[in-house]
């Protein structure tokens, strides 16, 4: 007979203990991972409402229909309700600011005969001259100057991209290939030269 005082291997107590930290300490790692695919890593963007008379019209609408899920290092982002129509918006790494897209807007004041544009895959581009009055921009002298904010100005409507420093050329790329796509050239209409 076996002296129940020497038995192999560790006592019951300390198994039974040793399973149910293994378990707890799963569960809490379970949990933690839960939570964080459950609260994404950017917050929703918040996009300042601007006058954008045709942000519904049908050319709007298809663009932002089709609008790419990525552009460049820039991930489409949730928008802070109510989104203003017309818009939308990209996020790249945590910190960086966003890309904005706005759709339907008056035409820029400062878009008059003689600016020099930019072609892009076959959109005109005028770049905003004071950043400060680009939409959705901060006021001059801020940190967020370095933004730049441009219309597409020879569609049916005024469309408007607003990057960050530091952006690169593929979303205003990869906007032109979809407004070319969506929206049919028609001629400029600047305002006359001041």
């Amino acid at each position: 007979m076996t002296d129940p005082q020497t038995t192999d291997g560790p006592p019951r107590a300390l198994l039974i203990a040793a399973v149910v930290v293994a378990v707890s300490v799963l569960i809490t790692v379970l949990g933690i991972a839960a939570a964080r695919q459950q609260s994404p890593d950017h917050p929703p963007v918040a996009i300042s409402s601007v006058p954008a008379p045709q942000a519904q019209s049908p050319e709007c609408g298809a663009l932002l229909n089709g609008l790419p899920e990525q552009l460049g290092d820039f991930l489409r982002a949730p928008t802070v309700e109510p989104t203003p129509p017309g818009t939308a918006a990209w996020q790249g790494e945590s910190g960086t600011e966003p890309v904005i897209l706005r759709c339907g807007l008056d035409r820029p004041t400062d878009f008059v005969v003689g600016t020099p544009l930019q072609l892009v895959d076959d959109v005109q581009w005028f770049r905003v001259a004071d950043e400060g009055a680009a939409p959705g921009a901060a006021p001059a002298g801020t940190p967020d100057q370095a933004r730049s904010t441009w219309y597409a100005v020879d569609r049916p409507v005024y469309v408007a991209l607003t990057l960050p420093a530091g952006s690169g050329p593929t979303p205003i790329q990869l906007i032109s290939a979809q407004i070319t796509r969506t929206m049919p050239a028609r001629p400029l209409d600047p305002a006359p030269a001041r």
